[in-house]
């Protein structure tokens, strides 16, 4: 299975990115009204210049209550481990056990193209794990 599968499957294709000089507190409010735990930090929309996720902000916000009014450059990691959408899925999910990451963006020919999160891993090897359990009930009872 490659990565390509995950991010079609997923309910929109789109990746939110967040601007490296926007607030903490706009990208509460993006992480909110999108409902995920990471964006991708990108000047243009296409570009990778970092991720930042829920748990970014939890320890800053831990160490000083005032970063909600910083930039977002300040909270993100800078050294984002990406993918291709030829990727081995069974490799990326060792990568993000690995690496205890939780979120990869995909990445084509310089362009972010999709985002993969631990969930839509476990979504589909759970949604596998079903089909191959309905094949094999369907076999054996078969007359």
């Amino acid at each position: 299975m490659r990565i390509r599968e995950i991010v079609a499957a997923k309910p929109s294709q789109g990746v939110v990115t967040v601007a490296p000089q926007a607030t903490v507190r706009e990208l509460l409010a993006l992480l909110a009204e999108n409902n995920v735990g990471a964006l991708v930090v990108s000047n243009d929309g296409r570009s990778v210049d970092g991720i930042v996720s829920e748990r970014d902000v939890v320890r800053r916000l831990h160490e000083n209550p005032d970063v909600l009014s910083a930039e977002v450059s300040t909270i993100m990691t800078a050294s984002v481990h990406t993918c291709d959408p030829d990727s081995d899925l069974d490799e990326m999910m060792g990568v993000m056990t690995e690496r205890r990451i939780r979120h990869v963006p995909v990445v084509s020919g310089g362009s972010l193209v999709g985002i993969v999160s631990i969930g839509d891993v476990v979504k589909h090897k759970i949604s596998s794990l079903q089909f191959e359990r309905d094949q094999l009930d369907s076999y054996v009872h078969q007359t």
